[in-house]
Order: structure tokens, then C-alpha cells, then sequence
């Protein structure tokens, strides 16, 4: 083709870069057609979103899922804590096992692995500072008591999570671990705690 002896090629152009000649070829239909739509489309987003602000942006959208999640999660609190009086510990294994995942993960650091207590109070022995009772444990995993350290996991865990971690720490009373803490309470009998 670049032999000045052959016929030149009427769709090849005069302008050459680097030895490359360039050929004058029309787009395909297709593809114009679908560009000049591209750019209406583009135009009628702009009108709908930005000038005459008809529909939400992903933004907005989000605020109002978030404003949807956040409800959902409040009810289901709500509905998990007017009923932590009347439950008892799960013996399901599969929860349990979830449960020391999350008292591992959350809980061990102050209370050590074993439950025997660091910054946290032993919790394999019968000397409870807020109660006894299983549903006392899951008022303070969901409450908290800030004035010893104790956060307030509602905000944090799942009423699932909350229900399955404290089934595990009540598998952990009556354990022998080593080196406990030092009992930080008298012995409790089974009586109203103080959340009743």
C-alpha cells in the first residue's frame, strides 16, 4: 500500500505519523446511533436528577435506607429486651460455639479466655456483682456499666450474638480456672437483681 507504483486506496488519507497512514473509515451505524443516545440519555439524567431534582441520588437513597435499617434495628432491640427477664441459656451447641467465638473475640481481653477475670470480674465463680441469674448477665452484656468499664454491647453486637455470648458464659460458672480473680462481691443466692 505504500508503494507509489499501486493505485492508492481511496479511504487512505494523506496524513501519515511514524510511517502509519491514516484510513478514513465511517463508524459503524450502530455505534453512532448508540452514542447519540448515550448523550440524550445523559442530557435527561442531568434535567431529572440535578436541575429539576425529580428523583434521589445515591446519596439520599442511602440516607433513607439507613433511616430504614436503623428502625428495624431499634424494633428488634427493643423486642429482644422486653423479653431478657424470661430467657434461659441455650444448650444448642451451634450457638454455644458461637458464643465462645464472640467471648473470644469481645470479652476474653478483660475477662480472660477462661473467664477467670482480669480488668473484668471472674465469671466462673458464684460471686456476681449485678446478679446471679442468666437473664441479669444479659442485661449487663446489653446495658453495660460504664462506671466500671463494662461497655454497653447493644449498639455493637446482634440480640443473637448478645443471647448466644452470654449462654457461654454461663457454661463457664462452676469452672475451676487458674489463677482466678480474687472474688470482687459477696455470694448470691438466687434473688431479684437490681435491673427487676
Amino acid at each position: 500500500m505504500n508503494d507509489s507504483q499501486e493505485p492508492k486506496d481511496p479511504l487512505l488519507l494523506d496524513h501519515e505519523a511514524d510511517g502509519i497512514k491514516e484510513l478514513d473509515n465511517n463508524l459503524p451505524r450502530w455505534w453512532v446511533w448508540m452514542f447519540v443516545f448515550c448523550c440524550i440519555h445523559a442530557f435527561g439524567y442531568m434535567l431529572y436528577y440535578h436541575v429539576f431534582n425529580a428523583g434521589k441520588l445515591q446519596a439520599a437513597e442511602y440516607a433513607e435506607e439507613a433511616a430504614i435499617g436503623e428502625k428495624l434495628k431499634h424494633e428488634a432491640q427493643a423486642k429482644f429486651e422486653a423479653s431478657l427477664g424470661s430467657m434461659e441459656p441455650s444448650k444448642d451447641t451451634v450457638v454455644l460455639a458461637r458464643g465462645k467465638v464472640t467471648y473470644d473475640t469481645y470479652c476474653s481481653p478483660c475477662h480472660r479466655p477462661d473467664g477467670g477475670g482480669l480488668v473484668g470480674p471472674n465469671l466462673c465463680d458464684d460471686y456476681w456483682i449485678h446478679g446471679p441469674k442468666f437473664a441479669d448477665n444479659l442485661k449487663i452484656i446489653v446495658h453495660g456499666f460504664p462506671v466500671k468499664g463494662m461497655l454497653a454491647w447493644k449498639d455493637m453486637l446482634k440480640p443473637e450474638e448478645i443471647y448466644a455470648v452470654a449462654s457461654h458464659i454461663h457454661t463457664l460458672r462452676g469452672t475451676k480456672p487458674p489463677n482466678p480473680k480474687l472474688p470482687e462481691n459477696e455470694q448470691q443466692p438466687e434473688k431479684p437483681s437490681e435491673f427487676e
